[in-house]
């Protein structure tokens, strides 16, 4: 988010030294514009010899079960159940898949197996089991741009993970804003930095929703890094989908560079970048935690509260990777900036219980509300990936 008090009061100065007819009105943005890849996307699954592709759904008694996915179309895939190679019967994908022997699969040599058919939208989320995971910010380098922040940062969010088929409500005075990321989550707790390369590591494509209205009114726009504002903001119902795979890659850091995440809305594109473009890759985001896990620094629901509660990345934890250009959210025009300047005067000004800040506060998002460019309830959000899957998401009232 760009620094919305610096712009506020570059404004307020313009009108008090009597120059605010330079500002003229311009047509308010509808988002932040994105580059965007010549090829369109195309989803299909790793190859087997770089990245084993797993999925998880219920039986007809109510049991998990965890698939190896070997093929996908027309809504559905198709996969062995990793009991029928070993597998145990356990809610954890990477036990189950560590107890099997897909030796038969990696030589083509699996074909007298009985395989399932499932539909997407009866898969399980791709995320962990908690409701606590590590989110970051900026770590995109247009992103950071486009919200004018100078380093990568991080914060809880809370919540836990929804199916790669769901929905998210766009509350009545809202700015209900998208955020396409890659996300990781481990087969242990972490409990040093050094766990990390030890850790069987699971990629999925996740989606992080943003109440921008809190954002606005917590956020320290000189302070991004003090974490105000952002886990009120991430944290709402249904605000983390998660795609329909876990993807386990023999070679992680090859893999996540080469992922690509997308993002369109109704059709239109939004979003288009590649793990590669991370300025920290998660490695490097787990060193970040980890030096920041001590105090109870981050505002969340009017009290302070770590990274994580245990000072560990519990396996019920996703780290996620920020995301790329492109969202909704932009800083105000010269045109709320001299409205807001009429309102604080129209209201007493410095005579009155409310700050400049305050009002303009209030003004922007009136405004932005009343554009309604912000997600609106009918929209369709669509998070896509090359080996990821995808994840779409209806905007209901």
């Amino acid at each position: 988010m760009r620094s919305i008090g610096k712009w506020f009061a570059v404004g307020f100065f313009v009108l008090a030294t009597g120059l605010f007819s330079i500002w003229v009105t311009s047509p308010d943005p509808q988002y932040n514009p994105a580059s965007f890849e010549d090829v369109p996307l195309e989803m299909s699954l790793a190859p087997l010899e770089e990245a084993v592709t797993l999925a998880q759904f219920h039986d007809q008694e109510g049991q998990t079960r965890t698939m190896i996915v070997l093929d996908m179309k027309d809504g559905a895939v198709t996969g062995i159940d990793l009991e029928k190679l070993g597998g145990s019967r356990t809610n954890d994908p990477f036990e189950a898949l560590a107890a099997a022997d897909i030796s038969c699969l990696r030589a083509g040599q699996c074909a007298d197996l009985s395989v399932s058919t499932i539909d997407v939208d009866e898969l399980l989320p791709s995320g962990s089991s908690g409701t606590l995971h590590i989110g970051t910010g900026t770590n995109f380098p247009e992103h950071a741009e486009e919200a004018n922040s100078s380093s990568v940062f991080q914060f809880p969010k809370f919540g836990p993970a929804s199916t790669a088929r769901t929905q998210v409500r766009a509350n009545p005075g809202i700015l209900l804003d998208y955020e396409v990321e890659l996300c990781i989550r481990f087969d242990r707790d972490l409990t040093t930095p050094q766990q990390f390369d030890e850790a069987v590591k699971g990629i999925f494509l996740c989606g992080d929703f943003t109440n921008r209205n809190a954002l606005i009114n917590l956020a320290d726009p000189d302070n991004l890094d003090s974490g105000y504002g952002f886990s009120d903001s991430k944290s709402g119902p249904d605000f983390f989908p998660t795609g329909p795979f876990l993807v386990i890659p023999s070679d992680w850091k090859a893999f996540v560079s080469n992922v690509r995440m997308t993002t369109s809305v109704n059709g239109s594109d939004r979003q288009d970048a590649r793990g590669s473009e991370m300025t920290i890759d998660f490695k490097g985001l787990v060193d970040k935690a980890f030096s920041d896990m001590e105090k109870p620094r981050f505002l969340y629901r009017d009290g302070y509260v770590k990274l994580t509660s245990t000072g560990t990345i519990p396996s019920s934890a996703t780290l996620m990777s920020g995301t790329a250009e492109g969202t909704i959210f932009t800083p105000p025009s010269r045109g709320d900036l001299v409205e807001a300047i009429v309102d604080y005067v129209a209201c007493g000004g410095p005579l009155v219980k409310d700050s400049f800040l305050d009002v303009a506060r209030r003004t922007f998002i009136a405004n932005e509300l009343a554009g309604r460019h912000y997600l609106q309830p009918g929209d369709i959000v669509r998070h896509g990936s090359n080996y990821l899957g995808d994840i779409v998401v209806e905007v209901v009232d």
